[in-house]
This record gives structure tokens, C-alpha cells and sequence, in this order.
């Protein structure tokens, strides 16, 4: 029995108002300023199911930046243009007890990113992405994600103008220990290396389109190696939500990747993906109310990998 699938109206209504009483318990990203725009209440919800049929709730045409989401389709993206061993090369697939811009944990680390879902691994991956420069990288890699899925997404020019006024400092000082080690690190360009990490995470677009993207890494098809699938889904396992990752790993049992931009992909393997937006964030940069709901369908449908 297909348990994403029977999913109805009514049970959908009543765990997204039990989820939502839960955006009072987070706070919007006020660093870069448009992101700091948004509504804490707000939620929508996307469901694509292996079949085709479709799950929706709330204002599905809100557009949002992926931020940190786009960090599961740049790992994918390099897994099918290189291999495993060469992407792993460059970042390993250790869990980090470390906050997503943590300096420290890379200097313990030797200069060795824990793995992509953090922002070292995710900007090293950035300086590997095909192209001459930041903006072509942004530009096929876009390209590919809405070729593969048939989905909307792009660059949020206004966004980026407000990730760029707004430079991280704590980003800077990750990519230049990445380049100060230079005999070991794996960084070509620095510049270039962090302006395609800040273009990336600007791509935006609706529910539906990470949904859409998101049954490619849920259900077997013909345009992705399953074996690079696999790995995605084992590593949004278990660094997909930070520090909290082995938490959520116990109580929903699905691959998830979060974003600050308030996104939240939840992959419920062979059945179909699921995508919310939230923008009120818990202390560690996951989305309240998304990871509130995906929990109560997880648990209600018996959704867990697990078993």
C-alpha cells in the first residue's frame, strides 16, 4: 500500500494547523535583509507522489531561495559529472555536532570539510561546479535542475544583491582557512569559489518545484545513477539537518535538507518527496513549522524508512 499516496484532504488540513501552532517557537533569518521580510506564520506544501498525483496546501505560489537546500542538488549535480570517489575527495560524509558556519569545527577537522551539508563542504563543492565563472556555474547548474525535473527555478537577482550587501563574515573566514591551506586544500579559486556558493543558494522558486525535484531522489528513473540517489539520501540522513540530524533521523526516519530561506525537503524513498516552507527557524536553522509537519506525517502514515 502506497502510504503517501492515500493521503487525504482532510488529514493534510488537520496536521498542517497542529504544525503551524509551532511558528510562535521560531524566529525568521534576519542577516540578509529580504530574507528578514517574511512572514512567520506563512506555510505551503507540495507533495508529489511516484504516480503523479499531487498534495498541496497553502499559498503555493510563493517563490523562496532554496539557501542551504540547493547544498543536496550540488552534491548530486557533482556526483553525476565526476565520481563518488572524486567528490569524496573533496569533502568527506562525517555528521558535524558544530553549528552549519562553524569555523572551529574545520580547523579541528584539519581543513577537511565534514561533509557537504555544511557551508565549508558546500562552498568547496561550489569552486568544483562546471563553468569559467560563478555566474555560468549558477547558470547550468540551474539549467540542469530544471532540465532533470521539469521544474522553475531562478537566480533571485534582488535576493542575491541582499546575500552580497550582507556578505557573511563567518563564510569569508571558512573559505579563506580553506585557501590558507594550500598544499591541502582542495579550493582553486577563492573568490569565485564563495560568489557560485552565494549565487546557488540564491535559486529560488515554489514548493512544487523542490517537490519535483525531490521524487527524482524518491523514485527510480532513468536520468540519475541510483546509486548516486543512495548516497544523497544517506547523507541528507544523516547531516541534512545539522546538529539536529540524528534527532529527526529517530523521530521521522526520512532524508531531509533544510534551508534559512525557510525550504524543507523531506524524500519518502520508492513513494515521493515532500516540500514545505516555513520561514520561522528554530536556533539551529531548521523551519518550525515544515519539520513539525513532516514529523506528524511521517509518524501518523508510518513513513519511516525504519520500518
Amino acid at each position: 500500500m502506497k502510504k503517501l499516496e492515500n493521503l487525504t484532504a482532510v488529514e493534510l488540513s488537520t496536521w498542517v494547523q497542529q504544525a503551524k501552532t509551532q511558528a510562535k517557537q521560531g524566529q525568521v533569518a534576519d542577516r540578509i535583509p529580504k530574507l528578514a521580510l517574511a512572514d512567520p506564520s506563512w506555510f505551503t506544501v507540495h507533495i508529489c507522489c511516484k504516480s503523479g498525483k499531487t498534495i498541496t496546501f497553502g499559498d503555493t505560489a510563493c517563490v523562496f531561495p532554496l539557501m542551504s537546500v540547493i547544498k543536496t542538488f550540488s552534491l548530486l549535480y557533482l556526483l553525476e559529472h565526476f565520481s563518488a570517489e572524486t567528490v569524496f575527495g573533496w569533502v568527506g560524509v562525517e555528521p558535524s555536532d558544530a553549528p552549519f558556519n562553524s569555523l572551529e569545527q574545520l580547523i579541528a577537522d584539519r581543513g577537511h570539510p565534514r561533509n557537504p551539508m555544511i557551508n565549508s563542504g558546500a562552498i568547496t563543492l561550489a569552486d568544483k561546479l562546471p563553468g569559467k565563472d560563478a555566474s555560468q556555474r549558477t547558470l547550468l547548474f540551474c539549467q540542469w535542475l530544471n532540465q532533470l525535473a521539469d521544474c522553475q527555478l531562478s537566480l533571485d537577482e534582488a535576493m542575491l544583491t541582499s546575500v552580497r550587501l550582507t556578505r557573511s563574515t563567518a563564510n569569508e573566514a571558512i573559505t579563506n582557512y580553506l585557501a590558507y591551506l594550500a598544499e591541502t586544500s582542495h579550493l582553486e579559486n577563492l573568490e569565485i569559489a564563495l560568489d557560485t556558493y552565494e549565487q546557488i543558494c540564491c535559486i529560488s522558486g515554489r514548493v512544487e518545484d523542490l517537490a519535483l525535484l525531490g521524487k527524482f531522489l524518491a523514485c527510480e528513473n532513468g536520468s540519475l545513477s541510483s546509486q548516486n540517489r543512495r548516497i544523497v539520501n544517506a547523507v541528507m540522513l544523516t547531516c541534512g539537518l545539522y546538529e539536529a540530524s540524528a534527532e529527526f533521523a529517530v523521530r521521522v526516519g526520512l532524508p531531509m535538507k533544510s534551508g534559512i530561506g525557510g525550504g524543507l525537503i523531506a524524500i519518502v524513498p520508492g513513494e515521493g518527496a515532500i516540500a514545505c516552507y516555513s520561514p520561522a527557524l528554530d536556533t539551529i536553522g531548521n523551519p518550525v513549522v515544515g519539520l513539525a509537519f513532516v514529523e506528524a506525517l511521517s509518524q501518523k502514515l508510518e513513513l519511516s524508512i525504519f520500518g
